[in-house]
């Protein structure tokens, strides 16, 4: 017997002239750990989501992980460490419910939607190359956004990059600890400190992504590589803190910044730098880097 699925809409894009378009539900399954302060593993379990399945061509595929409503605390409590005035106050913000891509756009996603690598790939190191599965980086914001109109275009509904509320809601996955993991992270579960690690071993074993969903543990909603890996870009504007921040899950584009954020820290990242309230400004929307990648959302229809 085939796995249960259901039927849902998805908000239609804007090139669909009103139409929408159903994608088809499907169960998976994932396993989740828990660490201790210690990061050693508390805890290990199975859960299961809803996704769909976006064909892309070129034998490439997006998974969107349907993501529930509700409610949470955004931000860093005092006494986090790392934690910022930039991540402070904390403030309740409700969200709707949304798709989010279960892993980072992959270069051979990129590939499928845009025909080639992008052009800023080929200054990067072979290792950042060495398989398809593995994320893209040295895309700027404005990069990341016609990839998301093009991904649309191509598949008639509406993606988009996630608001920064949108990312951490996501990241957090119901939990209020530093990590979805709890309070510490560990190198079996995240590929972050890459600067500690080439210190530890001049190969350089692992200074560099890694393939997309490689180390096997996603967080409570089925969503891998949340944390390092590659920094993320969100559609909002950069703001100093959270005063005045929208309460509604959506995206803070008051103000004249060029500046958008950034979210999840990187291969090369801290711990204290891949928390879920770690935020920085990704400085001018034409900025590019071997840390930074994204993934696409899409808004679920009412």
């Amino acid at each position: 017997m085939g796995a249960p699925h259901k039927k849902v809409r998805s908000a239609p894009a804007k090139q669909s002239s009103g139409t929408s378009q159903s994608v088809v539900l499907r169960p998976f399954a994932f396993s989740v750990v828990t660490l201790d302060a210690d990061s050693r593993e508390a805890e290990r379990r199975r859960e299961r989501v809803q996704q769909f399945t976006e064909g892309l061509g070129k034998h490439a595929t997006l998974q969107m992980v349907q993501i529930p409503g509700g409610t949470f605390l955004m931000g860093a409590p005092d006494g986090e460490a790392g934690g910022s005035a930039a991540e402070r106050p904390q403030h309740q913000v409700s969200i709707p419910g949304f798709f989010l891509g279960k892993h980072a756009v992959t270069i051979d996603q990129w590939r499928a939607v845009m025909g080639a690598r992008p052009e800023a790939m080929e200054l990067a190191e072979a290792t950042f190359k060495r398989t398809g599965r593995q994320p893209v980086v040295r895309v700027s914001f404005d990069e990341a956004e016609a990839f998301c109109a093009r991904l649309s275009r191509k598949t008639g509904c509406t993606y988009r990059l996630p608001s920064e509320a949108e990312w951490e809601y996501a990241c957090r996955a119901g939990t209020s600890t530093a990590f979805a993991f709890g309070p510490a992270i560990s190198r079996e579960v995240v590929n972050y400190d890459g600067e500690m690690i080439r210190l530890e071993r001049p190969s350089g074993k692992h200074l560099t992504t890694r393939a997309v969903g490689a180390l096997r543990i996603a967080n409570g909603f089925g969503l891998f590589d949340m944390h390092g890996n590659v920094w993320e870009w969100c559609e909002d504007y950069w703001h100093n803190n959270y005063q005045g921040a929208p309460e509604n899950g959506s995206a803070w584009k008051q103000g004249e910044s060029r500046n958008r954020v950034l979210r999840g820290g990187s291969w090369y990242a801290t711990a204290e730098s891949c928390r879920a309230a770690m935020r920085r400004p990704g400085g001018e929307v034409g900025i590019r880097s071997r840390q930074i990648g994204f993934r696409v959302a899409m808004t679920a229809a009412e």
